[in-house]
């Protein structure tokens, strides 16, 4: 049922056939570098920079949500004090920042 012609193979496959398939990966890998890893790293450096900076006074927004006046700052510890009400303050872990308002900034609108 199945003629000659079919049953023949094409032959060995050159090394340019090989090569040519592995362009859509690398051009998928390249899109992909571009449009996901190399903005999440951007931001990543960004929020490490902006969490370095935070100084006295200056209002902060952590990840869960409290707005708060930091009242206390060392450089060398990963804790920070933050006043989220008069006479109420409490540590936080300064990768916990999500954005830092400079003292007298106005908010931002949503």
């Amino acid at each position: 049922m199945i003629t000659p012609a079919f049953a023949q193979g094409t032959g060995a496959g050159s090394g340019a056939d090989v090569a040519l398939q592995f362009v859509p990966f690398v051009l998928i890998f390249v899109i992909m570098y571009f449009l996901i890893l190399r903005p999440q790293q951007r931001r990543l450096k960004d929020h490490q920079n902006m969490v370095k900076n935070v100084r006295r006074e200056d209002t902060i927004v952590t990840t869960g949500g409290l707005v708060g006046r930091v009242t206390k700052v060392a450089d060398e510890a990963s804790e920070i004090e933050v006043e989220i009400a008069p006479n109420v303050r409490v540590k936080v872990v300064r990768s916990m920042i999500s954005e830092v308002r400079v003292k007298g900034a106005p908010v931002k609108a949503s």
